[in-house]
């Protein structure tokens, strides 16, 4: 009898390298082919034009997409995907299912409202602006989602298995467990934390021929625990000016972080007494499913916290949900704190705090996660005098605060940490979604500390997952 063919395995990312932006991975096993992750870019400005450029694989042919969570940069590109001719079923974890059916159509409500407003406002260099994708396009992306249980190995296309095991990041993120015919690799997505406030820790490695992992923040560490105390001296201090601080927050996990360290900075006495608002629908339907996971113990749920959604709670909390709620905080008088999407202020509600609250020494700015190049957190992080939001060169007087400590990526040092809980050495370890200092900082950190082949991949290089046996 004949020895039995292998089945060669490739990886072609197009998006999510370079750049903390845009995760598409494209795995091709024989005639299968397969999207990791489905990204929106964001962003630099060449950055954000490749979400209007062509996909550079035939989207039709694809077999299906692995999305790994909720967050746009790693599934937002999916209704403009559809746009396109993709049509097959798209896995998800329960939660992250849940979580996309909040995020797409507000994105797509957002689109279409930036795309009016810059036609209305006039300063839109296309004439008419036009929507990457609309929230119908949103609704029927929804519709090819998959949900799986988390630690179950199910088929994506032939010869392509995979396994949702808890990342740890955001509720319901996963780590990728991959059979691609003969090989194995393990994805990170984006990795959460070893010690998440109220999320399991990542799950192991364990034996794979090939790991992907995230690079955000490969060239450096975050200081949790002194995050927690300046963001409470900050609010003490803006209050005491008369000032509101705003709160530029991701609505999915970014927000429910923030509430549960504001729910302990409450309890312990150490907040002033001011109201809290959270201004945003999505974030509020997130915080809803969050409150259930909480609730029903959901697995990726730490064990300390399964049954306690109160750790969500705040007495002084009041919930924004319609357009009007949001513009009434414009006439308010007295310090609060406003908490808003997007998380790098490129658009949403914050825009419009922003434009009000920048130029006035009294408020202040809080950064609670990582800035891409481009986006106006960026230029605050960076110490722009002005910043431009609707057409228009806003002077910035107000404090801004950088407090990454609350970033629920993991760290330069949980990164290796990782890698370290492989059971033998890869054959080759794909360095991704990070700006090129930080992914350059970790491939070098693995080839000295580890003595394993790191590899930055380039953006459309094609790269064979063939294993040595």
């Amino acid at each position: 009898m004949a020895p039995a063919q292998s089945t060669a395995a490739t990886l072609t990312s197009y998006g999510g390298v370079d750049t903390v932006t845009g995760s598409r991975h494209l795995i091709q096993v024989g005639s299968s082919a397969i999207l990791l992750d489905c990204g929106l870019f964001q962003g630099l400005k060449e950055l954000r034009e490749r979400n209007w450029a062509p996909f550079p694989f035939d989207a039709a042919s694809l077999d299906a997409v692995v999305i790994t969570h909720a967050h746009l940069d790693h599934c937002g590109y999916l209704p403009r995907l559809m746009r396109q001719g993709f049509n097959g079923p798209v896995y998800v974890s329960y939660d992250t299912g849940k979580l996309m059916s909040v995020v797409l159509p507000d994105s797509g409500r957002l689109l279409e409202e930036e795309a009016g407003y810059a036609n209305k406002r006039g300063y839109s260099r296309h004439s008419p602006a036009l929507a990457l994708y609309t929230e119908d396009d949103a609704w029927a992306a929804i519709e090819l989602l998959h949900a799986q249980p988390f630690d179950q190995r199910f088929s994506v296309a032939p010869d392509i298995e995979a396994a949702f095991q808890p990342a740890g990041h955001i509720l319901g993120s996963a780590v990728m467990r991959l059979r691609l015919g003969d090989a194995t690799m393990v994805s990170s997505g984006d990795l959460g934390r070893n010690h998440h406030p109220f999320l399991r820790a990542p799950a192991r490695i364990g034996d794979a021929d090939w790991v992907m992992i995230e690079s955000t923040y490969g060239d450096r560490k975050h200081d949790s625990e002194e995050a927690v105390t300046e963001l409470a001296d900050v609010i003490t201090r803006t209050a005491d000016r008369g000032g509101v601080v705003v709160i530029p927050a991701f609505a999915v996990d970014r927000t429910e972080v923030l509430l549960f360290h504001l729910h302990q900075l409450a309890k312990a006495g150490r907040l002033p007494n001011i109201p809290i608002f959270v201004d945003s629908p999505m974030a509020l339907a997130g915080l809803t499913i969050y409150r259930a996971a909480l609730a029903e113990a959901a697995i990726d749920v730490s064990s300390d916290f399964r049954g306690h959604p109160d750790i969500l709670d705040l007495p002084n909390l009041e919930e924004v949900r319609d357009t009007e709620g949001s513009k009434a905080l414009a006439h308010r008088k007295g310090a609060a704190v406003i908490i808003a999407g997007a998380g790098m202020a490129s658009g949403g509600r914050v825009v419009h705090h922003l434009a009000r609250l920048l130029p006035d020494p009294r408020n202040s700015v809080v950064l609670v996660g990582f800035q891409a190049a481009g986006t106006r957190g960026r230029q605050l992080l960076e110490g722009a005098p002005s910043v431009k939001i609707h057409g228009q060169y806003v002077r910035v007087r107000a404090e801004v605060c950088d407090l990454t400590g609350f970033s629920v990526h993991a760290d330069a040092d949980e990164l290796i940490g990782w890698l370290g809980t492989a059971t033998r050495e890869p054959q080759g370890v794909f360095v991704v979604h990070g700006e090129r200092d930080a992914s350059a900082a970790l491939a070098g950190r693995i080839e000295r500390e580890l003595d394993w082949t790191a590899v930055e991949p380039r953006l459309g290089e094609r790269l064979s997952l063939s294993v040595r046996r």
